[in-house]
């Protein structure tokens, strides 16, 4: 089945909240080698004006894939997991996520493109706090590819 083109201007329903904790912080720091003291010490984040310890810019990934997984287990979007590529991430950020936020994120489909057999997804996850601040919006484009 090919990608659905009424995916456009879907909205996906907000994700359960996202507690950010401190040891997740530093190991996804660890994990992209993210070495800045603001990542790992809370002293040191602390030292800069923030609560607890600072993530990593592409951190908000970690939040995005509980969206990404609501558009991949849709049966009516023509997605196959085993066809599909990340091929673009950009963040718009407003403030830096800090460990102890609760995050919440909404998925909506902004685009599908054809390419060749296959299609180019663009969503958007419009992530907020607890207080629903905007904290970041993620932009993912998925490369499917068409069936063989």
């Amino acid at each position: 089945m090919p990608v659905n083109p009424d995916l456009v201007g879907r909205v996906f329903p907000p994700t359960s909240p996202y507690l950010v904790g401190r040891e997740k912080v530093r190991e996804f720091a660890r994990a992209v080698f993210a070495t800045d003291p603001q990542h790992t010490d809370p002293a040191a984040a602390q030292a800069l004006g923030y609560t607890d310890v600072v993530a990593p810019p592409t951190f908000a990934m970690v939040v995005q894939d509980r969206t990404l997984q609501q558009l991949l287990a849709d049966p009516d979007a023509g997605i196959a997991l085993e066809r599909t590529i990340h091929a673009e991430q950009r963040f718009r950020y407003t403030r830096p996520i800090v460990a102890g936020d609760e995050l919440i994120a909404q998925l909506s489909i902004t685009g599908v493109r054809a390419v060749g057999k296959g299609a180019m997804v663009t969503s958007e996850a419009e992530i907020v706090d607890a207080a629903g601040t905007h904290v970041v919006t993620a932009t993912s484009i998925l490369l499917i590819g068409g069936d063989a």
